[in-house]
């Protein structure tokens, strides 16, 4: 059985303006994305700011958001890191405090080999039980997975289950599914494929989209999985807009600023990070209001 299916959120964390998480917020904006039909919580990934939390923050995150949601709804914690031994201590801690599964980029900068990759993300799920997803994301990592590498985490480690994918090679995507599609749960880790990923076999998407928009991002699954594909693909593309103003700069800086322009306060970004330029406000601003946000 599968985390879940439909539209999981990639959630932004909030901080105060002296830089520490905002917890009190975050409780908030848990209870908006259950309200709104969100799928799935996916806590302390790329658009949570992970890269820049301690290991202390980025558990009493997860811990806060395990606690607040209180199983209404699958938690999935990104626990990643391009050190085998911090992956699997955050992903151990991330069980102890009751996250559903675990969400795990591919090492960074290290550059390991496919075997290394296997090897990694064996050895990290040896030490928990809940079900893991790999998150295949090249912009980010610098790292490639083959489809043959995914299909064998896939078939021959139990708990590992699926794969974010947001490399946009949907060759790629198509010869994976191909090898083991019966046993790998694919999520579109782009909000502009969600119909396409699903097509392939897709069971939903871990989105940035969501963030703001997480009725219609539940709905453009929904849709899919009830049938009624013509309707799913007008909003994937009426969407087209506003997830272009969403990725117009690095994840997660418009999404942190589109949230803020809709009052929803999740106050600023983390250096290296900077706040989003004045044209592409603007821009933003524009999109959130052709798409009925502001």
């Amino acid at each position: 059985m599968s985390i879940f299916e439909g539209a999981g959120v990639a959630l932004v964390t909030p901080f105060m303006e002296s830089g520490e998480v905002n917890f009190e917020k975050l409780e908030e904006i848990l209870e908006d994305q259950i309200a709104g039909g969100t799928d799935a919580i996916i806590s302390c990934g790329t658009t949570g700011e992970a890269a820049t939390m301690s290991c202390e923050e980025h558990l009493d995150v997860i811990r806060r958001t395990c606690e607040v949601v209180k199983g209404r709804i699958p938690v999935i914690a990104g626990t990643g890191a391009n050190s085998t031994k911090e992956a699997i201590d955050l992903s151990t801690e991330a069980e102890k405090a009751g996250a559903d599964g675990l969400l795990m980029v591919t090492p960074y900068y290290n550059k390991a080999t496919q075997n290394g990759l296997i090897a990694h993300y064996t050895a990290v799920a040896e030490t928990v039980k809940i079900p893991i997803l790999l998150y295949h994301v090249p912009s980010r990592t610098g790292l490639t997975m083959k489809p043959e590498t995914i299909a064998t985490l896939c078939t021959k480690v139990p708990n590992i289950v699926g794969v974010k994918e947001a490399s946009g090679n949907f060759s790629a995507i198509a010869q994976m599914m191909n090898l083991a599609g019966e046993q790998i749960d694919l999520y579109s880790g782009n909000d502009d494929q969600i119909v396409p990923i699903l097509s392939l076999g897709g069971k939903g998407v871990i989105s940035v989209l969501s963030n703001v928009a997480p009725r219609q991002t539940h709905d453009i699954c929904a849709s899919y999985f009830a049938g009624d594909t013509k309707t799913s693909a007008r909003m994937q593309l009426e969407a087209i807009p506003l997830i272009n103003a969403l990725f117009c700069e690095v994840n997660p800086i418009p999404v942190k600023a589109a949230m803020n322009l809709m009052g929803m306060e999740v106050g600023p970004l983390r250096l290296p990070l900077t706040e989003m330029e004045p044209q592409d406000v603007e821009r933003m601003k524009k999109a959130l209001t052709d798409y009925g946000l502001l």
